[in-house]
């Protein structure tokens, strides 16, 4: 391929679902609606936590961090997918593609690492619940989540140094919705072994590990729940796992369906932790937690009081 068709402000074509151009107004209401359905939904679960100091703790605490990351990662794809639904145009430019792949990798890494935190909450609250209170203190839980914003921050911003210094053909196709890494790797001109050798380790450290870290501290959980002689200390301790472990299913999941698949069934399974799971998570934590459905209801019950 010649130098001269090569440049590195090439704008890209996202190419997304614009093989049903019949169905782009039923695509467009129904990724709007689920857009606004995810912000409102993970806005309620971070008001009825910052609301009620009932729920100012360590669990409560990393589930209005997550609710706040799946706005941002949904707000990072949604919007533009929609705008280019709306005037029939697949464009997006080199400096937003970028922008946006690294918001992506910054948010969905981000929601990795809450899962993984979240899952060692619950281990030590049903492992060590005499010493909960005394290892989840606030300085310790904000310590997690600042050390999981800082670790993401530097390795999406690596991820998209490494891709700066690649060129791409003009109009360059991407057979997504929106400008994900692997795709993006894929339609390089340029020589991307740096690029896929720290995927290949980034993937192994940020995906690998928290995942081995969710799956330990469930066996210990499982392991701890075998030993206790209480049914009704089983159930209660195993209705404080359930969504969380709802939620994981649902995000790796999807990732790995995502990677595993076709390119129309990578499509799906993409659209599926991108879009569907940031929507769900505000109903799975919910409706399963009388906590945040009490105060949901006190929230809703004030105005109509406050009409009497």
């Amino acid at each position: 391929m010649e130098a001269g068709n090569q440049t590195k402000f090439s704008e890209f074509l996202l190419l997304g679902f614009s093989e049903y151009p019949e169905l782009q107004l039923l695509l467009f209401g129904m990724f709007l609606s689920m857009y606004l359905v995810t912000v409102l939904g993970n806005l309620l679960i971070i008001l009825a936590v910052t609301s009620d100091s009932y729920l100012h703790n360590p669990m409560y605490f990393f589930l209005s961090n997550f609710s706040f990351v799946d706005i941002c990662f949904v707000t990072t794809t949604v919007p533009k997918m929609l705008a280019n639904i709306h005037t029939q145009s697949k464009g997006i430019s080199y400096i937003g593609c970028l922008m946006q792949m690294y918001f992506v990798l910054l948010f969905g890494g981000m929601d990795n690492f809450l899962l993984t935190v979240m899952a060692y909450d619950r281990f030590v609250a049903i492992c060590y619940p005499l010493h909960y209170t005394v290892i989840m203190n606030p300085r310790l839980c904000g310590l997690l989540v600042l050390m999981s914003w800082f670790i993401i921050f530097w390795v999406s911003l690596l991820h998209t140094l490494l891709m700066m210094r690649l060129t791409f053909c003009k109009e360059t196709e991407i057979s997504n919705f929106f400008c994900d890494l692997a795709q993006i790797l894929k339609v390089a001109c340029s020589d991307t072994l740096i690029n896929n050798i720290f995927v290949f380790v980034a993937t192994g450290l940020l995906g690998v590990f928290p995942l081995t870290g969710i799956l330990y501290s469930y066996s210990q959980i499982v392991s701890s729940l075998m030993r206790k002689s209480s049914a009704r200390s089983k159930y209660k301790a195993f209705s404080t796992c359930g969504s969380h472990l709802s939620v994981v299913s649902l995000f790796y999941g999807s990732c790995l369906g995502a990677y595993f698949s076709s390119s129309q069934r990578n499509l799906i399974a993409t659209l599926m932790y991108t879009v569907v799971t940031p929507m769900l998570n505000p109903f799975i934590y919910s409706l399963r937690n009388k906590d945040v459905k009490g105060t949901l209801g006190r929230l809703f019950s004030r105005p109509a009081s406050c009409g009497y």
